[in-house]
């Protein structure tokens, strides 16, 4: 599967929406109104990788404000997994976030995600906290960061 990144347009709305709710369940998966608030909200980033029929198999959603940054969610269709996308979109969000000034970034995964929190691990991210009953108020989520790498002159 081939695939650019590019970023988020307002067309993608439906779609990314749409695999939000395919990849996490009712109550983790955003509301439309509040996946449109984080969408808009200032220092928002959304990398959306596309497919070369044009589907999206996944994207990313950062916010900056430096020099922190949030990762808010990251999305890869079922189908799409284990092949590097989630990989690619991580980097790229991290280099984006980093051209806006953000030195950390934060974000948080279930506690019982096994899959979820070895993908961030192995991307330099590291459990700092536990925070109780996050998901659905009863699921704990790993408070989880990362310091990235002063940009480099050109």
């Amino acid at each position: 599967m081939s695939f650019i990144l590019r970023p988020y347009a307002a067309s993608d709305f439906g779609e990314l929406l749409a695999l939000d709710h395919a990849c996490y369940p009712p109550g983790i998966a955003y509301s439309k109104i509040m996946f449109r608030w984080y969408l808009n909200a200032p220092g928002a980033i959304c990398l959306v990788s596309e497919g070369d029929a044009g589907e999206v198999p996944g994207f990313i959603l950062a916010e900056s404000d430096p020099p922190n940054g949030h990762i808010i969610t990251l999305d890869v269709a079922e189908k799409a997994r284990r092949r590097g996308l989630g990989t690619k979109l991580t980097v790229a969000v991290e280099a984006e976030l980093s051209a806006h000034g953000v030195a950390n970034i934060e974000l948080e995964t279930a506690t019982d995600n096994a899959a979820g929190v070895a993908f961030w691990m192995r991307h330099g991210y590291r459990t700092v906290g536990v925070i109780p009953r996050y998901y659905l108020d009863r699921i704990d989520a790993y408070h989880m960061v990362k310091t990235l790498d002063a940009p480099k002159e050109t």
